[in-house]
């Protein structure tokens, strides 16, 4: 799992945003709170803007 962000301007596509989200979950039994939810939060808007970004540009 990644722990860095990306460097601003250049976001990750969706599906290792994805990835990401699934060894999180993983990693804690599917149980989020504290920290983890926290990670978990910021990597779903990132997978959201990932995913809008791909919509914008494939139309």
């Amino acid at each position: 799992m990644s722990t860095t962000p990306p460097p601003a301007g250049l976001p990750r596509p969706a599906e290792v945003v994805q990835a990401d989200i699934h060894a999180l979950l993983r990693q804690t039994g599917g149980w989020l709170w504290g920290p983890t939810r926290a990670r978990y939060e910021q990597l779903r808007d990132e997978w959201i803007a990932a995913m809008r970004e791909g919509m914008t540009t494939a139309a």
